[in-house]
């Protein structure tokens, strides 16, 4: 039997995250309201590839366009207060994905592991836009996004 979405208790578990530097909160809430979507295999017969539904999508497309705005500041072409926004709007699209999420629970929990740590380094960015190192965390944070997730923007983006 399901159960909904926490979504504030998730919230305050990101808001801890962040408190704490570099150590990932422990996940003890249920948080598995999620449409029977079923798993499918990759090509590798060790990992596994969730269908990434719209909100998912829709998300995730949103800080992957943030994320390539941020390019800019790294290269010094962005002030500091966009690179601010663009933290921002990190931060809006992981809140948007929390508030609709619809996993199955293996999936879920692979999520987590990719939003927790974007959320924090997207907050030490919008409170630092100068820690160029908070970029570098967002993109380690999304990496395996795209070998967990079946994201046609995401799959074509990891192969360029």
């Amino acid at each position: 039997m399901s159960k909904p979405c926490h979504a504030p208790v998730l919230i305050a578990t990101l808001a801890f995250a962040a408190s704490v530097q570099g150590a990932p909160p422990a996940h003890d809430h249920e948080h598995h309201d999620h449409k029977t979507n079923a798993p499918a295999p990759a090509a590798d017969a060790q990992s596994v590839r969730w269908t990434a539904d719209a909100d998912l999508r829709k998300g995730m497309a949103d800080v992957h366009a943030a994320l390539d705005d941020l390019r800019h500041h790294e290269m010094g072409h962005m002030p500091a207060n966009m690179a601010a926004e663009r933290a921002g709007k990190i931060e809006d699209a992981v809140a948007y994905i929390i508030t609709r999420c619809k996993l199955p629970a293996d999936a879920d929990a692979a999520l987590h592991k990719i939003i927790i740590p974007l959320q924090s380094a997207a907050q030490r960015l919008k409170k630092d836009p100068a820690d160029m190192a908070a970029i570098a965390a967002m993109r380690d944070a999304v990496a395996d996004y795209p070998r967990q997730f079946d994201d046609p923007l995401w799959s074509s983006a990891a192969s360029d």
